[in-house]
């Protein structure tokens, strides 16, 4: 096999392995404009019609939640997490591959273990007893939301993947493709 087509071969796996959390975003992104309809509703109802409802309100934190948890491998793959890039600012693309590697193997990948199994016993016992809210009318969905508790660290793992294997195609000579902070605006 040539390196030129096991290069284009490991390209496609990572753009294969990306669409995972690229379609995560783009989905998730909608979440925003029903958070902010659900604001808009609970405020009116509040303020416009002397009224409330248990499960509209809670639905505000049901939604910045799947926002954030769902959102959070997207955010990785298109560079807009906080990062300290004090060892790569001024290096190569080799040597930030390098760093990249080390970094998701020694810090991300731990951190998302770390994460969903001290997670898991929580999350099971939410399913056990099929938590709901605990107020009077509330979302009987509790369960479901720790549930995320579990996919986060998944996601993120993920694009870890993702990122160790584009970081791996730099090494071996690969123009892999690189989602930018630009993709994100452009692409919405």
């Amino acid at each position: 096999m040539s390196a030129s087509h096991d290069r284009s071969a490991l390209s496609r796996l990572i753009d294969r392995l990306d669409a995972v959390n690229e379609w995560t975003g783009r989905f998730t992104a909608w979440l925003g404009l029903v958070l902010t309809l659900t604001v808009f509703a609970v405020v009116a109802l509040r303020y416009g019609f002397n009224d409330s409802d248990q499960w509209l309100s809670e639905s505000i934190y049901y939604w910045f939640a799947l926002m954030f948890m769902l959102g959070m491998g997207y955010t990785y793959r298109h560079d807009g997490h906080v990062r300290v890039d004090v060892l790569a600012r001024k290096t190569s693309p080799r040597r930030r591959a390098r760093i990249e590697i080390v970094g998701v193997i020694l810090l991300l990948w731990p951190v998302c273990l770390f994460i969903a199994v001290s997670s898991f016993d929580y999350v099971d016992n939410a399913w056990a007893l099929r938590e709901g809210s605990p107020e009077p009318g509330g979302i009987p969905l509790l369960y479901l939301l720790k549930t995320l508790l579990i996919i986060m660290p998944a996601l993120l793992f993920w694009q870890g993947l993702v990122e160790l294997l584009r970081s791996v195609a730099v090494l071996r000579g690969a123009d892999p493709t690189v989602p930018t902070r630009g993709d994100v605006e452009e692409g919405m």
